[in-house]
């Protein structure tokens, strides 16, 4: 498992550039990144995230590399001017890379944290069964 995300990893290195970047804005989260970086590394939720992740020219709030997802808080300053179309034009990247994207609006962070997670765990779990590997499908109830 460990070869495999290591290879994820070099495949979204990010430029020189953007791994700068990174590297700043890791030191100066802001309040929602910080929160939901606390609450990601303190539950025991069996996926390994990445803060401020360099990918390309870009940096990601954070990312999940087994479940190839990369998930960004958008502030208010997510809507204004030429904003929406640098999103669009990473979350196009990422998804060329086989990468989904969760935006999350920072004031549901704020809001109800545990949401959040919840949210993010489910969307990093496998969308197909592998049934070869784990068996039956869990019945209507049960966890996977």
């Amino acid at each position: 498992m460990r070869s495999m995300v290591e290879g994820l990893a070099r495949m979204l290195r990010g430029t020189a550039s953007a791994v700068g970047k990174a590297r700043k804005l890791r030191r100066n989260l802001t309040l929602p990144e910080g929160l939901l970086w606390r609450e990601l590394r303190k539950r025991q939720t069996g996926f390994r995230f990445r803060k401020q992740h360099p990918a390309g020219p870009f940096v990601l709030d954070f990312a999940c590399l087994e479940a190839k997802l990369a998930i960004e808080i958008d502030g208010e300053v997510h809507d204004r001017g030429g904003r929406p179309v640098r999103d669009h034009t990473r979350d196009e990247w990422l998804a060329n890379q086989g990468f989904r994207t969760l935006r999350i609006p920072a004031r549901e962070v704020l809001k109800d944290i545990g949401a959040v997670v919840t949210h993010i765990l489910t969307q990093c779990r496998p969308l197909h069964h592998d049934a070869a590997r784990r068996g039956p499908p869990p019945r209507s109830g049960e966890e996977l």
